[in-house]
């Protein structure tokens, strides 16, 4: 499980409009990756949607900000259409880069237990080293968090 002063795991997806985002292409600025469960839910809406209004925040402090998820492109498509989301949304339907970030875990919700995506947010550096990781986020507050850090870098 990466952590933070790790060198980031390399990874080229699928995105949203139909071309592929290699992490190694973001080298010489910060970035935040943001991982969450699922398009269209309530908690990743608010998610995306908050990372959506500070995106111009994030660029005027040198931070590019991708969302990545299970779902599919097409999906991906609709959720950005549906709430005007403006960031890449990057599709790891092999859960691959899921895995090696970590964030892939056993989850219980109603005495069930199952596999899934816990919500993690990654701020990578210029360098693509971990620069700060938050795991289980919680929703309220998260993006505004994130966008200090990526400020003090």
């Amino acid at each position: 499980m990466p952590d933070v002063g790790d060198t980031a795991p390399e990874f080229t997806l699928p995105r949203d409009g139909g071309s592929f985002v290699s992490l190694s292409e973001m080298q010489g600025q910060a970035t935040v990756l943001f991982f969450y469960p699922r398009d269209n839910t309530p908690g990743c809406t608010k998610e995306s949607i908050g990372f959506s209004e500070h995106l111009q925040a994030f660029a005027e402090s040198g931070a590019q900000v991708m969302g990545i998820s299970k779902d599919s492109v097409t999906s991906h498509e609709k959720f950005a259409a549906k709430h005007g989301l403006t960031m890449p949304l990057l599709s790891d339907e092999a859960g691959s880069v899921c895995e090696d970030y970590g964030v892939w875990v056993e989850k219980k919700m109603y005495g069930k237990t199952f596999m899934g995506i816990e919500r993690s947010t990654f701020l990578i550096d210029r360098d693509l080293r971990i620069a700060q990781v938050w795991r289980k986020v919680r929703v309220p507050g998260h993006v505004e968090q994130v966008l200090q850090a990526v400020q003090a870098m």
